[in-house]
């Protein structure tokens, strides 16, 4: 390893110790090729599939790194920790493992899935604020009221030594990576990725990536009031306020912050699932957002994606697969106005399924419509095979049907 251009808050030889340690204790994920995905993008992409771990996230490497230098008096007082799930579970399982009482404190937003994963693992969890910052807040309290120790998600040199180690051995394993995308919180994950990075090839690029409802790391190394807020997909990475430590590192080492729509992570997402059959979570699947928004800035480069985590709602993700189905025509809903007599139905039926199409739902609509009383519209919803499958059956219905179709979803006129 190479030296750094300055002094930070933790050293590469911080995250080699980490990674000695946190050996046999933490999966050591595979970083394989992507192909389809290097088509799409235009770059040569590879997937650091930290969903893999127990706990499907990088969290529990720089949780378990913090738990394992405490004192027997401090483990035997417990910890705390504030977390909108990840961190969470990091915490509790490996303090579970070395027996040590863990706290945490999660935003009364926080998915129910982890939740209750935490639970499982033996954590008391308390509910408390709106944000990240308030559920923070009381976290600190109960660490001065009850002595217990408190683990920051991002903020502790020894959380970012240990989420250090997805760097270092995505470098190790392939050595010509020349770009590395990495989702941005707090900045802990960047921080320790950028200072083993950097150590070992100073010439790599490390970009970080925000949601554009969460820009505080962007705006805070512009050195521009944070201002951040609302709903995203992306929940594990919409921080208001990043750290002192890893602003400092990011300053530093961090080439570029880049921001990207939550529509964009929602299409992450399902191309994740679609492509690599693998589950990312919104904040997970935020890198490959990046390459989608802004494919000018990787095109021709060996880009490494860190896939941070896989902890996304059941729910939450059959919407993603359903919205995206729409957004690629294979879903679609149209409406058309017909006449209300025997037999019409029955045409429109014979027309999409002469076209290859599959009616999923049907509904007529006779009161809220702006047709005349002897008339009705009909909505559908129609399963496709693609883009061009959907414009074939439109023009079924069109041209064979001589109906009048009004496009209501699914990226087709």
């Amino acid at each position: 390893m190479t030296a750094l251009p300055r002094a930070l808050p933790i050293s590469p030889s911080d995250i080699k110790q980490a990674a000695g340690a946190l050996s046999g204790h933490v999966l050591e994920t595979p970083c394989v090729p992507s192909h389809t995905l290097s088509q799409l993008t235009g770059a040569e992409v590879w997937v650091k599939f930290e969903n893999l771990q127990f706990t499907a996230s990088f969290k529990e490497r720089g949780a378990l790194n913090k738990l394992r230098k405490l004192t027997a008096a401090e483990r035997a007082r417990g910890v705390v920790a504030m977390s909108a799930g990840n961190h969470a579970q990091g915490v509790a399982y490996h303090a579970g493992r070395l027996g040590i009482p863990a706290t945490i404190v999660m935003p009364e937003g926080t998915p129910f899935t982890k939740v209750e994963r935490t639970e499982e693992h033996g954590a008391r969890v308390l509910l408390k604020g709106a944000v990240l910052a308030e559920a923070a807040a009381e976290a600190e309290r109960l660490s001065q009221e009850d002595g217990l120790v408190f683990v920051h998600p991002y903020d502790d040199p020894d959380v970012i030594a240990g989420q250090g180690t997805v760097g270092l051995e995505m470098l190790l394993a392939v050595p010509e990576l020349d770009t590395l995308v990495v989702p941005v919180g707090g900045g802990g994950l960047i921080s320790g990725i950028a200072i083993a990075a950097k150590a070992m090839k100073p010439e790599i690029r490390i970009i970080g990536v925000e949601v554009e409802a969460y820009p505080a790391m962007e705006q805070a190394l512009k050195g521009e009031p944070v201002t951040v807020g609302g709903d995203t997909i992306a929940e594990g990475i919409a921080v208001k306020n990043v750290g002192a430590n890893t602003l400092e590192i990011c300053r530093a080492l961090v080439d570029r912050v880049l921001l990207v729509p939550d529509v964009a992570v929602e299409e992450a997402v399902a191309l994740f699932l679609n492509i690599e059959k693998t589950v990312a979570e919104g904040a997970g699947a935020a890198g490959l957002a990046a390459l989608l928004v802004h494919p000018e800035l990787f095109r021709g480069s060996k880009v490494g994606l860190v896939l941070t985590g896989g902890n996304i709602d059941s729910r939450m993700l059959a919407q993603v697969i359903m919205r995206q189905l729409v957004r690629e025509s294979r879903l679609i809903a149209i409406r058309i106005a017909i006449p209300d007599r025997p037999g019409v139905l029955a045409k429109i039926t014979g027309l999409v399924g002469d076209a290859g199409g599959n009616i999923i739902e049907a509904n007529h609509q006779r009161l809220f419509t702006t047709t005349t009383v002897k008339a009705t519209d009909i909505d559908l919803t129609i399963e496709c095979r693609s883009r061009r499958h959907a414009e074939r059956v439109l023009e079924a219905l069109r041209t064979r049907g001589g109906l009048k179709v009004q496009v209501l979803a699914g990226g087709v006129e």
